[in-house]
């Protein structure tokens, strides 16, 4: 009898070790999925980092480029309304000018 309840104790203990020995070995693999699978998302976490700062850099140029042509054009603009204004005061000068002159004339006849 205490052979049969010492073989049936040594059994359990056997299974147990068996069960618990394939219970470790499937909760690793579900660790070591979970350790590739989190691996796998930080790498594209990072490749979608770059791609977003080589985007964002992207726009910046093209903002600045923008901003460069604005710039000439309104000091081209600025530049010809400088001409057109000092050209219409030449002609208000010349004018006024003529106008003296006309007057002076008239008086000294």
């Amino acid at each position: 009898m205490k052979k049969v309840i010492l073989s049936s104790i040594l059994m359990l203990a056997l299974s147990l070790s068996f069960t618990s020995c394939r219970d470790v070995k499937e909760k690793a693999e579900g660790a070591t999925d979970a350790v590739e699978n989190a691996a796998e998302s930080a790498g594209e976490a990072v490749d979608n980092a770059a791609d977003a700062a080589g985007d964002a850099m992207d726009d910046a140029a093209d903002a600045a480029g923008d901003a460069i042509d604005s710039a000439k054009e309104a000091a081209g603009e600025a530049v010809e309304g400088a001409k057109e204004m000092a050209n219409d005061t030449k002609a208000a000068v010349e004018e006024g000018a003529k106008k003296v002159e006309d007057a002076a004339k008239k008086i000294g006849n």
